[in-house]
């Protein structure tokens, strides 16, 4: 063991003795600076333009400037003065060209009157199934005549109450995740709804609340509901012209401060302060078509996605409807009552008499 470890210094000190050659790598021997200096020159005559720093490998392309060709659609005329070569540079209009444009515009759209009109040309979009229109309306003028000019119950709340129908677009939701939110405004007046609406954490919330805005907006303006305390407060700002006005706007006034307190279907007792206030009476929501999306998966493969969209339908009424449910049920309660109120002698007259005792 001892010789072995000896004969491996010594191996060590004579490597470390010996005289070691400079170790110059392939890629510096061959790099174009050592080439140049060792290979001898070609011409006998050196170029002026020989520069002594390193060459570059890379230069950018020159930049080219472009121009608008002689038949771009954004050369329009000689109205806008070239600036630079490069292009074009709009200028602002001059007040006769801009004026003479606009009496081009009016002449063109000229707008006719409507009694003017040729409604032969209309009759196909106005009146596109004459032989059918003309069988409702004989069907009409008949049942009028049968009923000589009275009116069903229905008809009589139609004329006397007003509501509005609305359905909004598809939102890209399913039926599970609208439906609470539309048991949830149900039976709600319609700024309490919005209210519930805009502090929901349920992400369909948002688009429910643009919906019942759009909703409200259109029941004022389109059926003219919820204008009762507007009405009033016009009435009660206006100058008194005599008695009359007097009276009319101490009455409305009156209506409109009266409070209303009633039962509702589940028990509950609410007081109605405007009868012309908008509450929502039915929402239900409504399956509609279903997508296609793209989700990406593993080795390639794609798996197609059917995202559901579900639509909510809302009718609004005003609070003088509630008020007649009310006090219909009310009517119905006390005469259902009344009718199981016994008498031991009732008042009746008398049947089947006889000569003959019944005994």
């Amino acid at each position: 063991m001892a010789a072995v470890c000896a004969a491996f210094a010594s191996r060590q000190l004579a490597r470390s003795a010996r005289n070691r050659l400079p170790q110059i790598s392939r890629r510096g021997f061959l790099s174009t600076p050592f080439l140049t200096s060792t290979e001898p020159s070609t011409s006998s005559v050196d170029s002026p333009d020989t520069k002594s720093g390193p060459k570059v490998s890379f230069r950018p392309p020159p930049v080219k400037r472009g121009s608008l060709a002689s038949g771009s659609i954004f050369a329009d005329g000689e109205d806008f003065p070239k600036i630079t070569t490069g292009g074009r540079t709009p200028k602002r209009r001059s007040e006769a060209a801009a004026e003479a444009e606009a009496q081009d515009g009016e002449a063109q759209t000229t707008i006719v009157d409507l009694s003017e009109r040729d409604t032969a040309s209309l009759e196909r979009s106005l009146n596109p199934h004459p032989n059918r229109r003309a069988r409702w309306q004989r069907k009409m003028i008949i049942r009028t005549i049968h009923r000589r000019g009275r009116l069903t119950r229905k008809e009589k709340i139609m004329q006397s109450e007003r509501e509005l129908s609305s359905k909004s677009h598809w939102f890209k939701t399913s039926v599970k995740k609208l439906g609470p939110l539309a048991r949830q405004i149900a039976g709600k007046n319609i700024d309490e709804a919005i209210l519930q609406m805009r502090y929901s954490k349920k992400k369909a919330a948002r688009d429910v609340k643009a919906f019942l805005e759009q909703a409200k907006n259109e029941a004022i303006v389109s059926r003219g509901m919820g204008l009762g305390q507007a009405e009033a407060q016009a009435a009660a700002t206006e100058t008194a012209e005599g008695e009359a006005q007097v009276e009319v706007t101490a009455v409305a006034t009156a209506d409109a401060a009266s409070p209303v307190t009633l039962t509702l279907k589940d028990g509950k007792r609410l007081v109605v302060t405007d009868p012309t206030s908008i509450y929502i009476a039915q929402a239900w929501v409504g399956r509609g078509p279903f997508g296609r999306e793209a989700s990406p998966r593993g080795r390639g493969n794609t798996h197609i996605l059917r995202p559901p969209y579900t639509s909510i339908s809302v009718i609004l009424k005003e609070e003088k409807t509630r008020i007649r449910e009310w006090q219909e049920r009310e009517q119905k309660d006390i005469r259902r009552r009344k009718a199981k109120v016994w008498r031991q002698l009732p008042d009746r007259p008398l049947t089947m008499r006889n000569q003959y005792y019944a005994w």
